[in-house]
This record gives structure tokens, C-alpha cells and sequence, in this order.
């Protein structure tokens, strides 16, 4: 009987554990930045991590903050990839960034779909503002070995839909770009800090 007793109080503290363990995770989920993004196709909130991408976060929400995404476009739209914007206006002129910020893609996060990253060039450290939503798994992009990869520094909690209305529009030509661009621009009318 004790050898029961004894088994049953240590599969007791095991689901405590695995509760505040589960608790934990969910705390840090609320305790995370979110940013409501309202575009021409409906509303989406990301979730940021500054404790697995400082530096990328910290830029991004001064982006956010100083409204530098109100009135960009969503100029690049691959349907079986992800949906890429913060950098030109409706006219397809380029906005003015922030120097590039060093590359945090080693941080455990992966190219999920609903993620959102930070747009390159070849360039490793060359971020600046232009992010990417990835509409499927794009494993890719991680990090792994001497692979570079990009950095996810968060993710969709809501509005999934409007990111599938924007993967889904026609695209063509347009601006400096050869293909991937929506005909109809799909604007980002704001970005605000909800929480």
C-alpha cells in the first residue's frame, strides 16, 4: 500500500509540474508585445518575442511606434510561401529605414505557418523593416548549421484569414518588381502597439 501511495504522490507532483510548466508558457504568451495590423483585406495581431529576438523586436516595435508602416503595402505575395510588406508605399517608393540590425534567426524558432519574420537580402545582418508572414511551413529558412536563415521573432494570434485574402489575390508586375505583386495593392492602413 505504500509503494501505491508513494507512486500515486509522485504522478501528483508530476501534473502539478507539468501544469505550471503548461502556466508558464501561457503566462509569457499573455506577457508578449501584440500589434494590430489593419489592412485594405481585414485585421491581424502579431505576437512579438523579445526574449528570443531582442534586438529584431526592439526594432520592429519602433517601426511600429513611430508609424512607419501606416500606408505601406504588401508588395510582395507568393501563394504556397508568405506575404511580405513594410517597405514601399502604394506608389511603389521605397520608405526610409533604420540602419540593419544583426541577425537573431539562432533562437529556436521556427518557420511555422502564421510566423512572422524578418525580410534580407544575401546579407545576413541586413534586416531593416520590411517582415514577412509565412503562409506554411517554410522549415528552409531556419537556422541550421552554417545556413544563415532569417529571423522569427513572433507570430499571427489572429485574424489568419486576412493573411490567406492576402496569399490568395492576383499578382502580376508592378513598381520596380518583375511578379509577385498584388494588382490591387493591398495597403496596410496601421500598425499599433495593442498590448
Amino acid at each position: 500500500m505504500t509503494k501505491l501511495w508513494n507512486l500515486l504522490n509522485r504522478r501528483a507532483a508530476l501534473s502539478v509540474l507539468a501544469l505550471t510548466a503548461l502556466s508558464g508558457t501561457a503566462y509569457a504568451s499573455e506577457a508578449a508585445p501584440q500589434v494590430k495590423f489593419e489592412t485594405s483585406l481585414g485585421n491581424f495581431v502579431v505576437e512579438v518575442y523579445p526574449d528570443k529576438a531582442p534586438k529584431t523586436v526592439e526594432n520592429f516595435l519602433l517601426y511600429v511606434k513611430s508609424k512607419q508602416y501606416d500606408g505601406t503595402i504588401f508588395h510582395r505575395v507568393i501563394p504556397n510561401f508568405m506575404v511580405q510588406g513594410g517597405g514601399y508605399n502604394a506608389k511603389y517608393e521605397e520608405k526610409i529605414a533604420r540602419p540593419p540590425i544583426v541577425l537573431e534567426a539562432q533562437n529556436g524558432l521556427k518557420h511555422e505557418t502564421g510566423t512572422i519574420a524578418m525580410a534580407r537580402t544575401n546579407e545576413p545582418n541586413s534586416a531593416r523593416a520590411q517582415f514577412f508572414v509565412n503562409v506554411k511551413e517554410n522549415p528552409f529558412l531556419n537556422a541550421k548549421g552554417s545556413a544563415d536563415g532569417y529571423t522569427v521573432f513572433g507570430r499571427v494570434v489572429s485574424g489568419m484569414e486576412t493573411i490567406n485574402k492576402i496569399k490568395d489575390v492576383p499578382t502580376g508586375s508592378g513598381g520596380p518588381f518583375p511578379t509577385d505583386v498584388p494588382k490591387t495593392p493591398v495597403l496596410i492602413n496601421s500598425a499599433t502597439l495593442v498590448k
